[in-house]
């Protein structure tokens, strides 16, 4: 066999050969120095083009086409959230977002306009989806794209132009990519030009060879072609699988079920947390949650359209099919079929599995006892409207967020991401800051936060049993706020005294968690208010009354300082110690 592959290379590095000897003619010696000219319009001045071609398939998962790229910075919204795309970097955090949420209905919008790159580095602005969609559709599908990803010239480059009378009329010196693919774009079909070797260039995995003549540059150029995976198609998500890979994978560790879809009916309350086990040998068992095993094979094929994937059992009858591999890697499998048939898994390794971060101790927790917003951050930016308002976990799934008064309600259920942490989801179609898949960090009785560091995502929760009912502190403190209207006395925001921003204002604290700002008993503005006890037995004063000019130096969750029946002294202090100072004392 190993000579069979020698005589087979042999013969395909001869084939090679022998087609630039024929090509001989391309290349034409000018006067004694050994230097040779190029006709611009020739196969091989064709591949330095498409060398020098701007590759447009890294965005592929914001635009879908491999022949042009989106121009940096830019605005998408993803799972309902806005993120600011400044490099190549960012558009990881776009596949961490679709991997967040478990289906197959990744949408992206931009905010337009943007303006897209194409392969010779012309440059359009584009004003909608309708037009984007047009240009993508133009490129070639299936990544057949003409642009060479696997070498890649080191500059500088020096080429000389010559007249009809092959008399040499300039040298240019291109640094880029974008100046060699404009100085060629600037020639005509015949006109000449030639090369100052010798040429070094930079393979794909990072190994240089450097070439002497216009033959040797060919022949460079044609056999990097197929070098490597150019991962031009559009299927972003597609981890290009190798066999021995996916057999790997497949088989590392058990698969939990998060999702089973069939012939576009929901099972997945039949199937949930069902385990999957895959052996080598082609077999595979599912426990299902009564610890009942079930018996089956499998097997794979591969296609142009990826894995698939056969799982046969005699009970099983709802995966009883070819299964299109969508996804896998990362502890996530997707599997799909026509017909509305998908199945979603998590992979479940021992050692990710420990007490602490097990799903069930996340569940039980949250669902005995109420949860206050102490912080919810969406891509870096703080949303101080939703500070103080609770969460109640119901056991049936139903999650109620409210601020006293007006209440919504969601669903909510626990599970482990990608990563194989516990994490909640939360889905509230009134309000969207809080509908996410949000990964647990830090777990204790009292305290909660669960945190993207990716994309600025967190969200911290203080936990409230039955309001503080029994902490006679607490109640002592909200009836001397409920005796009365108050003003603000004082307030130092980092050394700076604003307290006349809010002369002639009353603040009163109701019932239900409200309060409520008048001037000359005219309501102004009203919001809501908490008096409770922390985690560190630390009693805490939130109050909410916006993020507006105002009233935005007032929200936030204060320290209680001093209390008497007629002052009360609250202190904020932030991990970058910024720190105000605000003082109420009660009106006269």
């Amino acid at each position: 066999m190993k000579k069979l592959i020698n005589n087979l290379l042999f013969l395909s590095l001869f084939i090679v050969a022998l087609s630039f000897t024929s090509c001989q003619e391309e290349f034409e010696e000018i006067g004694g120095d050994d230097q040779e000219t190029l006709v611009a319009g020739s196969t091989t001045a064709k591949l330095i083009e498409n060398t020098s071609t701007n590759d447009g398939s890294f965005d592929n998962i914001v635009d879908g086409a491999s022949c042009f790229a989106v121009n940096f910075p830019y605005t998408v919204e993803v799972g309902g959230i806005q993120i600011t795309i400044d490099s190549k970097e960012d558009l990881h955090l776009i596949e961490e977002i679709f991997d967040e949420f478990d289906d197959d209905e990744d949408i992206l919008d931009f905010l337009f306009p943007i303006t897209i790159t194409l392969g010779d580095f012309t440059e359009i602005v584009i004003e909608s989806t309708e037009q984007l969609r047009e240009l993508a559709a133009e490129c070639r599908e299936g990544g057949d794209d003409d642009d060479i990803e696997c070498i890649d010239f080191v500059y500088p480059l020096t080429l000389f132009t010559f007249d009809v009378n092959e008399q040499q009329t300039g040298t240019v010196t291109v640094n880029s990519d974008k100046e060699l693919r404009r100085f060629f774009a600037g020639l005509g079909e015949n006109d000449l030009i030639s090369i100052d070797y010798p040429v070094t260039l930079k393979k794909y995995d990072g190994s240089e060879i450097v070439v002497d003549s216009n033959a040797e540059l060919a022949m460079a150029l044609e056999t990097a072609k197929d070098e490597c995976d150019e991962d031009d198609d559009n299927d972003f998500n597609d981890d290009d699988f190798d066999e021995e890979r996916f057999d790997f994978c497949l088989t590392e560790c058990p698969w939990l079920v998060r999702e089973v879809v069939r012939d576009d009916v929901d099972q997945t309350d039949q199937y949930l947390e069902y385990l999957m086990t895959f052996s080598e040998d082609g077999s595979v068992t599912v426990k299902d949650r009564e610890g009942n095993v079930l018996n089956g094979e499998w097997s794979v094929r591969f296609t142009d359209r990826g894995p698939l994937l056969t799982l046969a059992f005699d009970t099983l009858v709802d995966f009883n099919l070819e299964w299109l591999v969508y996804e896998v890697g990362d502890h996530k499998i997707k599997l799909s079929a026509e017909g509305g048939n998908k199945i979603i898994m998590k992979q479940l390794c021992e050692d990710d599995d420990d007490g602490d971060s097990n799903p069930d101790t996340l569940r039980e927790i949250l669902k005995e006892c109420e949860w206050i917003i102490k912080k919810v951050e969406n891509q870096g930016e703080e949303i101080d409207r939703l500070l103080g308002f609770e969460f109640k976990f119901m056991a049936d799934g139903v999650v109620t967020l409210s601020d006293g008064i007006t209440t919504s309600e969601g669903t909510w259920e626990v599970g482990l991401n990608d990563e194989n942490i516990p994490s909640l989801l939360i889905s509230i179609g009134a309000e969207g800051a809080v509908s996410f898949d949000w990964p647990l960090r830090d777990l204790d009785n009292a305290r909660l936060k669960f945190e993207v560091e990716e994309v600025d995502y967190e969200l911290v929760l203080q936990r409230v049993c039955d309001d503080n009912a029994g902490d006679e502190d607490v109640a002592e403190i909200r009836n001397i706020m409920l005796g009365g209207l108050w003003n603000v006395a004082s307030l130092m925001d980092e050394g700076m005294d604003e307290t006349a921003d809010y002369a002639g204002m009353d603040f009163g604290f109701s019932m239900f968690h409200q309060v409520e700002v008048s001037v000359n008993d005219d309501p102004i503005a009203a919001g809501l208010w908490r008096v409770i006890r922390n985690k560190d037995n630390e009693l805490k004063f939130y109050l909410n009354l916006g993020d507006d000019d105002t009233f935005g130096d007032l929200t936030e969750a204060w320290y209680i300082g001093e209390v008497t029946s007629d002052r009360i002294e609250l202190i904020y202090e932030d991990e970058n110690i910024n720190s105000k100072t605000l003082v109420f004392e009660k009106k006269v």
